[in-house]
């Protein structure tokens, strides 16, 4: 179990490091105008009904205050939410010392 999440985690915090970086690139290409994606951003990417749909889905169905939580959390920079989680999961999952 332990290896799968430190796998996990690895795989998060070099997505982390991919969204970094495009955004990286994007800035330098728009000459210097700094750009960070948004979890919201980066599944539109993929799906941009899916977000639309999920959104609905957030207001329909969640009491008031939970759609306005998630959105936030959609609103998010992409690398920043995949890093913090990879790096939380690595440390929890790290490797352990036999000295017991």
């Amino acid at each position: 179990m332990f290896v799968v999440l430190r796998f996990i985690s690895l795989i998060l915090i070099v997505l982390a490091l991919l969204l970094l970086g495009a955004d990286i690139v994007t800035s330098l290409e728009k000459g210097g105008q700094i750009t960070v994606r948004s979890i919201e951003q980066v599944w539109g990417l993929f799906s941009k009904s899916g977000v639309v749909s999920f959104k609905a889905w957030l207001e329909h169905t969640l009491p008031v205050p939970l759609p306005s939580w998630i959105e936030a959390v959609l609103r998010i920079p992409a690398w920043g939410l995949s890093g913090v989680i990879g790096v939380f999961l690595a440390f929890l999952f790290g490797r352990r010392t036999g000295g017991d």
